[in-house]
């Protein structure tokens, strides 16, 4: 039988990336968090935690932590369920999600900011790229993604939640310098462009949609989705916008579009293991309801 009160030092440690953190999380001393955790590892036989700056989860650790996550969540359901006192702590339960960077920019904070409050929990969001999502949901670190890989991995539930659109935009003194021709082989391969970081494929699906393949322009990396559109304001580089945060700059002539007739596409996918939970059903059908209507994730026109 596992010890759930060290278990829960454990799990706090490599949350916080500390023993000082997890101490704040729990409201304990750090001397008495260090003493659960090395308890917990003597009686295991084995190491769950890495120290370091910050502390990380060994293989059994993460097992371990993905394992707490959905006895929370049982245990959050049988509550609901039955009113008994033994499952309702007070404590809300926290629902950990992988989310893409743009989503985060435009829809998702519409979405899931009145359904945290119906729903009584937490939610950790988890920013990676499509392999990183890919793991996480893997080891159980996460309980659900929002990503662009519709296949992303085996044995996991998909569901398509609408499209993001995507308008390649700069300010037009930008074009006048770089693109006086339009659209050129050579203007393209010179005119500096901005990614949010060498994982960002939007920019290459584009070019190859347009048939330049051939081409690789200079790259400039802007890590948030936010900065990549003022980047694109203060001129550094022409970039590919979400149409949502775009328009309102294209309205005002503060950046104009480089190919009208050509923007792009993004479908996304919401994924999820495929396990019995009240909690994770209820966020299906509310983001998926609420995608389906949002105006971000709608077609044009």
């Amino acid at each position: 039988m596992l010890d759930y009160a060290a278990l829960s030092a454990v799990v706090a440690v490599i949350r916080e990336g500390s023993f000082e953190g997890a101490a704040r999380a729990l409201r304990i001393t750090a001397s008495a968090v260090s003493q659960r955790v090395r308890s917990f590892e003597e009686r295991l036989g084995a190491l769950v935690i890495v120290r370091g700056s910050p502390c990380r989860a060994t293989d059994l650790g993460q097992v371990l932590c993905a394992h707490v996550d959905k006895v929370k969540l049982l245990e959050a359901e049988i509550g609901k369920q039955t009113g008994a006192a033994l499952f309702q702590s007070g404590e809300r339960t926290t629902l950990r999600l992988a989310v893409n960077i743009d989503s985060l920019a435009t829809w998702l904070p519409d979405i899931l900011t009145g359904y945290a409050e119906r729903a009584e929990i937490c939610i950790t969001l988890i920013v990676e790229d499509v392999a990183q999502t890919a793991d996480l949901l893997r080891t159980g670190d996460v309980m659900a993604a929002v990503t662009t890989c519709s296949d992303l991995l085996p044995g996991c539930r998909t569901l398509y939640l609408g499209a993001m659109h995507y308008a390649a935009c700069a300010r037009p003194d930008f074009v006048a310098r770089y693109f006086p021709e339009g659209m050129t082989d050579e203007a393209i391969d010179t005119a500096p462009c901005i990614c949010l970081n060498a994982q960002d494929s939007l920019q290459r699906q584009w070019l190859d949609r347009a048939k330049r393949t051939h081409l690789s322009p200079l790259t400039h990396y802007v890590p948030s989705s936010r900065g990549v559109l003022d980047f694109t304001l203060s001129g550094l580089g022409w970039g590919l916008q979400p149409t949502t945060l775009a328009a309102p700059h294209l309205a005002a002539g503060r950046l104009v579009e480089l190919d009208p007739g050509n923007r792009f596409e993004v479908p996304l996918y919401l994924v999820l293991p495929r396990l019995k939970s009240v909690v994770l059903e209820d966020l299906t059908r509310h983001l998926t309801r609420e995608c389906a209507v949002h105006p971000a994730l709608l077609p044009p026109g």
